[in-house]
C-alpha cells in the first residue's frame, strides 16, 4: 500500500513537471514592437490576442470574441454579438466599449480597417455596432486581420500608446524581449478552456538550416518554415513530425513600375518571360507544381483562374519586347538605352529562407536576356521603406494573400491608388479600382465571379508584380508532443490545443 502511494506521488510530480515545461516554438518572424499594426500578427497566431472574427483553415469565417453577427438588410449596419464569458487577461471582462476603442485605433492606423468605409463604432450592450457610409460584404473578413485584435484598456498609456499586450486568448505574455524572444504562460480564465500545456516560448530565428538544426536537436519541440532541402533531412528523423500545407502566398517580384527600367508593360512582360519558374520551383522548392503561373495560387477558390493562358518562359519573346521597348545589347551583353545601362538591384530579405536562393537564380536568369542585378540580402523593413521613399528597384517578397481571408483586402491594399508597401509601386489602372469597389459591396459568389476574372487579367496582362511561385508552409513538429495541425492561412496556430506526447 505504502509503495503504491509512493509510486503515485512520484507519478504525480513527473506529470506535473511534464505540464510545467515550456513548449519550446521557433519561427522566422521577428517581434518588431508591440503595436498591432507593427506585430500583432505574432500575438495573435499565438493565441496572445483576438479578433471578434477567425476563420478555420478551410477559410471559413467562424466565431472569435464575437459569438455571433449580423447585417441590416440595406448593408450598413454590422452588429457582432460578445461572448459573454471572454475575459481579458488583467481579469476585467471584454466588454463592446473596449472592442470599440480597438477598433477605432486600428481604423484610425494603417491597418487593414482603413480600406472599410466605416462611418462610426459604437457600443451597445453586448453588441460592437459597426456603421458603414455603403455596402461593405467583405467587413467580417476584414476583422479577421490581425491589426484588428481587441486589447485591454490597460494595454494604453496615459498618451494612448500600446505599452503592453493584455488581450483574451488562451496564453498571456509573461516576457517580451524584442526583436527575439516571447515568452507566455496559460491565462486560465480563457473562455475556451485551459491550454494543454502551461507555457510557451517564441524564439525569432532567422536561418533557416538554424532552424532545423535545433529542431533535431531538441532545441525546439515546433519549428516553422522550413527550407525545402531541409525537410528531405528531417522526414528521415524518427524523432520528428513533418507537415506540409500549401498556403494562399505568392513570391513575387515587386518592380517600381514608375522607374525608367519598368515603366514600360513590355519590359514587365520580358521580365515575366525570362523566368524559368519551373526550375526554380524544381530545384529549390523541389516541389515543380508551386511554379506560380498565375498571381493567384489554386488554393484561393475563385481567385485562381484554370484557364487564364499561363505565365511561363520563353527567351526569344522576351528578347523581343525588351528591343520594341528600346533596349539594344551593349558591348558586355548588357542592355542599353539613351545611355542608361539596364542594371537593378534586387533586395530580399532570409525571414523567407528561400528567398535569397531565388534570387539568385532569378539574377543569373535575367542576366540571359541582357539585365544585369546585383542581390542585395537585407531585413524585410527595408523593402517597405525602400517602397515609400521611392528608392526600391526590384524586390522580391513573399506576400500572403490571406491577410484578409477575402484576397480582395490585399487587392485593395496591394493595387489600389498609390499601391502599398508590398504591392504594386508606381503603376495605376483605372479600370482595376473600379472592378474592386464593385466586389466589395457583393456576397454572391456568382454575380462575383466574372469581375473577380476580369481583375486577374489585368493583373496578368499588366504585371505590376511578377509572380514567381507560390507557396507551402512546412511545420516540423517534436514527438514528444500531439495535436499540431497547420494552419495554411496562417491566422491561429492552434497552440492552446497541443498536448505533450509522454
Amino acid at each position: 500500500m505504502r509503495i503504491a502511494w509512493f509510486l503515485a506521488a512520484a507519478l504525480a510530480v513527473l506529470s506535473t513537471a511534464v505540464a510545467a515545461k515550456p513548449l519550446k516554438v521557433v519561427g522566422p518572424w521577428e517581434i518588431a514592437g508591440i503595436d498591432p499594426a507593427q506585430s500583432g500578427y505574432v500575438f495573435s497566431r499565438l493565441q496572445v490576442a483576438e479578433t471578434l472574427v477567425t476563420a478555420d483553415t478551410s477559410g471559413r469565417l467562424v466565431p472569435a470574441l464575437a459569438a455571433a453577427w449580423s447585417v441590416s438588410d440595406d448593408g450598413l449596419v454590422w452588429r457582432f454579438t460578445l461572448r459573454p464569458d471572454a475575459v481579458f487577461h488583467d481579469g476585467t471582462p471584454v466588454t463592446a466599449e473596449a472592442a470599440t476603442a480597438s477598433l477605432e485605433r486600428a481604423r484610425a492606423g494603417v491597418g487593414v480597417l482603413t480600406q472599410v468605409p466605416i462611418a462610426g463604432i459604437a457600443g451597445d450592450g453586448r453588441d460592437v455596432v459597426i456603421r458603414l457610409d455603403e455596402p461593405f460584404a467583405a467587413l467580417p473578413a476584414y476583422l479577421v486581420n490581425f491589426s484588428a485584435i481587441i486589447l485591454a484598456p490597460s494595454s494604453y498609456d496615459d498618451a494612448g500608446k500600446v505599452s503592453r499586450i493584455v488581450g483574451s486568448g488562451p496564453y498571456k505574455v509573461k516576457n517580451l524581449t524584442p526583436p527575439l524572444k516571447l515568452e507566455l504562460e496559460a491565462s486560465r480564465s480563457w473562455w475556451g478552456g485551459e491550454p494543454g500545456i502551461a507555457e510557451v516560448s517564441y524564439l525569432a530565428v532567422g536561418q533557416g538550416e538554424t532552424r532545423a538544426l535545433m529542431a533535431e536537436s531538441g532545441e525546439a519541440d515546433l519549428v516553422f518554415s522550413m527550407l525545402p532541402v531541409s525537410v528531405e533531412r528531417l522526414r528521415r528523423n524518427s524523432k520528428l513530425d513533418v507537415q506540409i500545407a500549401t498556403i494562399p502566398r505568392t513570391r513575387i517580384l515587386k518592380v517600381n513600375a514608375g522607374s525608367p527600367f519598368f515603366d514600360d508593360v513590355k519590359v514587365r512582360q520580358a521580365v515575366s518571360q525570362a523566368i524559368d519558374r519551373a526550375g526554380i520551383a524544381k530545384v529549390i522548392l523541389r516541389n515543380p507544381d508551386l511554379a506560380a503561373t498565375q498571381l493567384f495560387p489554386p488554393a484561393l477558390a475563385g481567385w485562381h483562374v484554370p484557364d487564364l493562358a499561363p505565365l511561363g518562359r520563353d527567351l526569344e519573346a522576351a528578347k523581343r519586347l525588351l528591343a520594341e521597348a528600346g533596349w539594344k545589347p551593349g558591348s558586355d551583353g548588357i542592355l542599353e538605352r539613351d545611355g542608361r545601362r539596364f542594371s537593378v538591384t534586387l533586395l530580399t530579405y532570409a525571414n523567407w529562407p528561400e528567398l535569397p536562393p531565388i534570387a539568385t537564380a532569378l539574377q543569373a536568369q535575367l542576366r540571359e536576356v541582357g539585365i544585369e542585378v546585383k542581390v542585395s540580402v537585407g531585413n524585410s523593413s527595408e523593402i517597405p521603406s525602400r517602397h515609400r521613399d521611392g528608392t526600391l528597384e526590384m524586390g522580391l517578397v513573399s506576400r500572403l494573400y490571406s491577410i484578409v481571408p477575402d484576397p480582395i483586402g490585399t487587392l485593395l491594399q496591394d493595387y489600389g491608388p498609390g499601391g502599398s508597401d508590398w504591392g504594386a509601386m508606381g503603376w495605376s489602372n483605372e479600370e482595376l479600382p473600379a472592378l474592386v469597389g464593385r466586389l466589395v459591396g457583393m456576397s454572391d459568389p456568382g454575380a462575383r465571379a466574372p469581375l473577380q476574372r476580369r481583375a486577374v487579367e489585368i493583373l496578368q496582362q499588366e504585371l505590376p508584380s511578377i509572380p514567381v511561385t507560390w507557396s507551402e508552409l512546412a511545420i516540423v513538429a517534436s514527438k514528444r508532443v500531439t495535436g499540431v495541425k497547420v494552419d495554411p492561412l496562417e491566422v491561429n496556430y492552434g497552440l492552446a490545443a497541443i498536448r505533450w506526447a509522454e
